[in-house]
């Protein structure tokens, strides 16, 4: 038997450096791969965020990507609550300590932390060589924070070593959600939930629907008069939100518009034509990815936007065989409503700074669900 080759790691800047073929093999339906960071790099986000790929090797053999990504990230989301205050005083003065430059390993814009890797190549493995390239790159690009980004618990066993040999830290993160679809349409998704979630959200949609009717519509690539629409809509939303880690551009809609995998659920006022609210959905295989929605928040009264979407979106969803709906982090108290399981999700942390490393790790002990979110407040991880 030949001795197995060792790992390296080889850094390019862009995914047109990475063969397509590569990409499909390392991220299979249902992760979102090639067509998802290539909207990404060519969205203008330059100014937040500074895109890598780590190529892992076996010999001359690519056999993963590791997607990674730069920010300066805003001292408040980093800090603890007294720290944050203090840097924030500072930072009038010296403007770098009012950010937290830090190396991520994931997609900022991605639910889950994905490593690509070929069949037969493990991440208890990899995890190592991975972190320790990561080191030095982030000293060369001069951060000293480094963040395995929202990586599931699937992945504990293969990522909590890294802990006792690379002296990381674990740190709980906002959870994903995701609801299994029950085949049959909205109305056996509906005799699916409790009685009382059921009975509140057909409440919801008779008062909607009391109010006015919405024209709704499903549509893929839309035109450029319509993204002009939709973008509104999003930033409407986006101002409305407490945890703000990235900013869309205009032109990120376009490019991910382009894409096949991408849905527009549209809701419109039947009597206006006015465009009232719209959901983007990825369809990969067999699940539904909830991305992005814009509500219009000038519309008075209880129209319930958020469920009169919704409601389209399973009955889309249902239509096209999906099993799974994934809608994201944050914008809690809704989403349980409509019985979304909690996916637990964590980061996996080290400064350079000794110093701060410990406060950090010390800080880290103390976070749960409860203390990054109130909607988070009477739900439990599955370990406790």
């Amino acid at each position: 038997m030949q001795p197995v080759e060792p790992l390296s790691i080889r850094w390019v800047s862009s995914v047109e450096e990475i063969p397509s073929d590569l990409w499909d093999r390392c991220f299979p339906s249902p992760l979102e791969g090639l067509w998802w960071y290539r909207s990404l790099e060519r969205s203008g986000l330059e100014s937040q965020f500074t895109f890598a790929y780590a190529i892992l090797e076996r010999g001359a053999l690519p056999v993963g990507i590791a997607p990674t990504f730069l920010m300066d990230v805003p001292i408040d989301l980093v800090a603890p609550p007294a720290i944050a205050k203090i840097l924030r005083i500072a930072g009038a003065v010296i403007p770098r300590l009012r950010y937290q430059r830090t190396l991520f390993v994931g997609s900022p814009c991605s639910d889950e932390g994905t490593i690509g890797l070929l069949p037969g190549v493990e991440l208890a493995d990899v995890a190592p060589i991975l972190h320790d390239a990561l080191a030095v790159r982030a000293r060369q690009v001069g951060a000293p924070m480094i963040v395995w980004k929202d990586f599931p618990d699937t992945m504990s066993a293969a990522l909590d070593p890294l802990c006792a040999s690379r002296g990381l830290f674990k740190l709980v993160s906002y959870p994903g959600t995701r609801l299994p679809l029950p085949a049959g349409g909205f109305e056996a998704y509906l005799q699916a939930l409790t009685s009382s979630h059921r009975h509140n959200l057909r409440k919801k949609l008779r008062r909607s629907k009391e109010l006015g009717e919405l024209q709704a519509s499903i549509i893929q690539h839309p035109d450029h008069a319509l993204l002009s629409e939709l973008f509104p809509l999003f930033l409407q939303t986006y101002e409305k939100g407490q945890t703000k880690f990235e900013h869309l551009t205009p032109k990120f809609f376009e490019l991910i518009a382009a894409e096949d995998t991408s849905y527009f659920v549209l809701l419109r006022n039947q009597q206006t034509g006015k465009l009232v609210a719209f959901m983007l959905c990825f369809r990969i295989g067999s699940r539904v990815i909830n991305k992005f929605i814009g509500l219009d928040y000038e519309l008075s009264g209880h129209w319930f936007l958020y469920f009169r979407l919704w409601e389209q979106a399973i009955i889309w969803a249902s239509s096209v065989g999906a099993t799974d709906f994934q809608s994201g982090q944050t914008g809690y108290r809704a989403k349980l409503d409509l019985e979304h399981r909690l996916v637990p999700l964590n980061n996996y942390c080290q400064h350079r700074h000794p110093w701060l490393h410990r406060l950090f790790a010390t800080v880290a002990k103390s976070i749960t669900w409860a203390t990054l979110d109130d909607d988070l407040a009477q739900q439990s991880l599955p370990s406790d």
